[in-house]
């Protein structure tokens, strides 16, 4: 049998770049390989699993194609080509080269039409064809002996289109009525117009009963209504859309099937490519027996290809494996006696529900070796406890995903977990920034493996099936229903001891995967160093919690409320109406319709005038109902996120509210906090300063603040080298004093507080990469005096200048930026065509080596003020880290002896270089406020 293989390359690109558009693939230089990457898969699953004896790839070229000149509007309205990926086409026909695969192309012709001409030339010399495309359009071109061959997503297997299943996808039954059915209801892909109103059904029930678009343009007269005004008035723009969507079958295509018969491939110019790439995954399936590949020497990057795109993922019933329930004595004797020889070992917790204070324990899963696992169900804690406590507590390396979880719950339940970690969440995290880290979505690129999903264990447990241990493995083939609520405790003990045990298992293999990872990107001492031992101290803090007042709280947010509707009514005297303010289209017509605030106002897309933030700001001056809207804004929005919401955190349990911070949500490795988040109480206005007020300490405690001063431009200063700044925080100078008094040329003493506020806003903006119009609109300024603002500063601190352009020099070399601790994040937008984009990536290569600096600083003395907290049985307890602020309970009797000692640590932790001070303000008070 004569093989015929087909491949429309553009499409295949298209569709591999953007299926990891969020997430792409890039090797140690930055570059995107994912569409690369892609039809690599693609190309390799045909020719090891179809025998093709012929193979050929089209590409469509830049050349106006028939369709063009026809109908200029023919694909017009596509997006151009993403520079990433228009980059990736080259490499993608040197690997069809590599194959000994022709490329065929001729200016004039889409891919499409170079296919359909080869297998409507094969049909009478014997062939079996297949066109592999993600695009529907082909099935016009299906016969007996010709069949789409359409790649799988997400891991499921291709699909073949035969003429058999026409009726059930297209819903008519001769391949050639599919151009008919694109004439009628057109493709909006294409930018083919069809006829107004009529969708694919109707465009099926025509097609059904008229067999084509000519035999129905000559029976209009059966057509009633609407539809037949809209058939006869459409009957050209029909004929001209099916001649659109007609797949051209007699290109002057000069090939013969000698030259796509199936030649031995250039194995030493695949393997180059592979190495320029850094393909691991692809050299070890090609080619067995060679050496790793490495990135250039020197060179650290993200991951290069870590990832398997799997045609297929095996599942529980696919894998050889062992799952052991530990529901005797004897078999719980055997696991405890396993695990205390372990130097390593997973495990993961099984509970009633998320809540970290009111979860029950439902059993533990334990795994040390992969495809085995150990499930230990908790029948009585009590007894079980002292096993459960000395294994936890050993010196083995504890691995685990989403460990703060599984951490919080056991702490709850009296049960202290002792590290070294291994949480292969943040080993992705940090390894891998950009893409998901949900265990099932690592297992799936890491593993080939997709594991029990625990809705579908549930939803199966719920139903009145049998529900045995094999009834398990058909749980993955079924989409069962998902309940809203999981009743975790109704599944039957061998099905979760089976799930359990599987997701253990799973992580386990995960961190043999992320261990060499973690190495190669150079992040294998952060994590080691920084993250992991970090846990268990956000743990700990999480689950202390902070006290609030509510009755201060009520207190706030009747005064708040008392300025909110102060602010309503100065609004409404200002526009001289009323209207609903919290309306952005009311606030839009009274600003710009009828107290004309702009000549020409910026809309939105649906055409409404813009009134966010930005847009707000830069009208401030012009009126003043203005800054009212903006305080208004600020108001309503404190009392509902933070006031009127406080209350609904309070744990029942404690009565506390126990933020959850997030290590690596940030990209410079700032901590993050939700529910509530803490973070984002603002401290600049009046009302924000107020919420602090009703954060108390516990009982005969007070609040004790250490917040770092000034601490990005201290990094900056020992960055950059800068001698001027440098010095003035050497002699304890006032940073924005001594900045207002170089840049306006006047003596500290001359300084004014315009000046130095100006100065202030420069010095924190630069970091940020503040521009002339953003600096012109904080300070409400002209833009040519915020720019003689900027020049001025860059004159008097030219090391700052050049910090900036060496870091983003060297960043863009390396494809990455890096802190003084070695954390790093890929800046791959650096090398970008697209002006904006790389501007982007700029300012955030240059802001990530001072703000990651501080992140590192402030987690590295948390590990160490834990520890000092723990040496002996202090009252005092670390609660909060909110930016550069740490926040304790302190109790009076252990402040002289703790604070001296939580400031030294906080100071000598990650030393400056140049000898550039960190300086540590604290505060104490009987509120947050207070003690801020």
């Amino acid at each position: 049998m004569k093989r015929l293989f087909l491949l429309d390359g553009m499409a295949l690109i298209y569709r591999a770049h953007f299926a990891l558009i969020t997430n792409p693939i890039r090797n140690s230089k930055g570059v995107n390989t994912s569409a690369l990457y892609g039809f690599i898969n693609t190309l390799l699953s045909i020719l090891e699993k179809e025998n093709p004896t012929h193979l050929g790839v089209a590409f469509d070229t830049s050349a106006p194609t028939p369709r063009h000149i026809r109908y200029p509007a023919y694909k017009a309205q596509r997006d151009e080509m993403p520079e990433e990926l228009a980059a990736s086409i080259p490499h993608v026909k040197a690997l069809c080269r590599a194959f000994a695969i022709p490329v065929l192309e001729i200016d004039g012709f889409e891919a499409d039409d170079l296919i359909g001409t080869l297998v409507k030339r094969a049909e009478p010399d014997g062939f079996e064809s297949y066109m592999v495309t993600p695009d529907k359009d082909f099935a016009q071109l299906i016969s007996a002996s010709t069949y789409m061959w359409k790649p799988g997503r997400k891991g499921t297997d291709h699909e073949i289109i035969g003429l058999d299943r026409l009726p059930e996808i297209w819903g008519v039954g001769e391949p050639h009525q599919i151009i008919d059915l694109l004439g009628l209801m057109g493709d909006a892909s294409d930018n083919i117009p069809g006829i107004p109103g009529i969708g694919p059904k109707t465009a099926q029930k025509l097609i059904t009963e008229y067999g084509s678009i000519e035999n129905l343009l000559a029976n209009t007269g059966k057509l009633k209504g609407k539809q037949k005004e809209n058939v006869e008035a459409n009957s050209d723009q029909a004929l001209l859309s099916k001649e659109l969507a007609t797949i051209i079958t007699d290109c002057p295509l000069e090939v013969s099937w000698d030259d796509l018969i199936l030649s031995q491939r250039d194995d030493e110019a695949l393997k180059q490519l592979f190495t320029d790439f850094e393909f691991r995954s692809l050299t070890k399936r090609l080619f067995p027996g060679s050496a790793d590949i490495s990135p250039t020497s020197g060179s650290t990057s993200p991951p290069p290809e870590t990832r398997t795109l799997f045609d297929t993922f095996k599942t529980i019933a696919e894998v050889p494996h062992s799952y052991t329930l530990a529901d005797t004595r004897k078999l719980q004797e055997k696991l405890f006696e396993e695990l205390s020889t372990q130097q390593s070992f997973c495990f993961d917790i099984e509970t009633t529900s998320l809540h970290r204070h009111s979860a029950k324990l439902l059993g533990i899963a334990f795994s040390w070796k992969a495809h085995e696992g150990w499930y230990l169900p908790i029948t009585d804690l009590d007894s079980q406890l002292p096993a459960i406590k000395a294994i936890l507590s050993s010196p083995a390396e504890k691995i685990g995903h989403n460990l703060k979880y599984d951490l919080s719950v056991l702490h709850s339940h009296g049960i202290t977990v002792t590290g070294p970690f291994f949480d292969t969440m943040l080993a992705d995290a940090l390894a891998a920034p950009e893409r998901r880290h949900s265990m099932d979505y690592l297992s799936e690129i890491l593993l080939g493996y997709t594991p029990i999903k625990l809705a579908d264990v549930a939803a199966a447990a719920a139903s009145e099936e049998e529900n045995t241990t094999d009834d398990l493995f058909a749980f993955t083939e079924k989409k069962n229903k998902k309940s809203k609520e999981l009743d975790i405790a109704s599944i039957p003990l061998e099905t979760l001891a089976q799930y359990a045990a599987e997701d253990a298992d799973v992580t386990f293999q995960l961190a043999a995967k992320l261990r060499p990872l973690l190495k190669e990107t150079g992040q294998d001492k952060i994590f080691s160093e920084i993250e992991c031992p970090l846990l268990p101290v956000l743990v700990r803090m999480e689950m202390e919690g902070i006290a609030v007042d509510l009755e201060a709280l009520e207190t706030i947010s009747a005064d708040l409320q008392q300025s909110i509707d102060q602010l309503a009514k100065s609004i409404e005297t200002h526009a001289g109406t009323p209207f609903n303010i919290a309306s952005p289209k009311q606030l839009g017509q009274i600003l710009f319709d009828h107290l004309k605030l702009l000549d020409k106002p910026k809309k939105t897309k649906t055409g409404q005038y813009k009134t966010d933030e930005q847009t707000l700001s830069s009208l401030l001056g012009i009126h003043p109902i203005i800054e009212d809207i903006l305080s208004y804004r600020e108001a309503t929005k404190l009392k509902s996120t933070y006031i009127d919401a406080l209350p609904n955190h309070i744990a029942p349990e404690t009565g506390r509210i126990h933020t959850h911070y997030h290590q690596l949500l940030a990209a410079t490795g700032r901590l993050a906090s939700s529910d509530p988040n803490l973070q984002n109480i603002p401290v600049r206005s009046e009302a924000g300063r107020k919420i602090r007020q009703a954060f108390v300490p516990r009982k005969n405690c007070k609040l004790l603040a250490c917040d770092y001063s000034q601490i990005e431009l201290r990094v900056m200063a020992a960055l950059s080298c800068d001698p001027t700044m440098i010095s003035a925080f050497q002699d304890g100078a006032d940073i924005h004093t001594i900045t207002a008094a170089k840049v306006h040329g006047v003596t500290p003493e001359e300084v004014t507080p315009d000046m130095r506020r100006s100065a202030k806003m420069v010095n924190f903006g630069i970091i940020y990469g503040i521009s002339a119009f953003g600096l012109s609109q904080r300070l409400s300024i002209p833009r040519a005096e915020a720019a003689a603002i900027i020049d001025a500063y860059f004159r008097e601190y030219p090391a700052i200048k050049q910090y900036m352009e060496r870091t983003v020099s060297e960043s863009r070399e390396k494809g990455y930026a890096e802190t003084i601790s070695g954390r790093r994040r890929h800046y791959p937008d650096l090398s970008s065509g697209n002006a904006g984009l790389r501007q982007n990536a700029e300012r955030a290569a240059i802001n990530m080596p001072i703000q990651g600096t501080s992140a590192d600083m402030i987690k590295l003395a948390m590990i160490r003020i834990d520890d000092l907290l723990r040496k002996k049985p202090y009252r005092t307890k670390m609660l909060l880290q909110v930016h550069d602020e740490l926040v304790f309970d302190l109790h009076p009797d252990e402040e002289s002896e703790l604070v001296p000692k939580i400031l030294h640590i906080m100071e000598s932790t990650l030393p400056l270089p140049h000898g550039v001070p960190i300086l540590v303000e604290k505060g104490t008070g009987s509120n947050w406020l207070a003690a801020h």
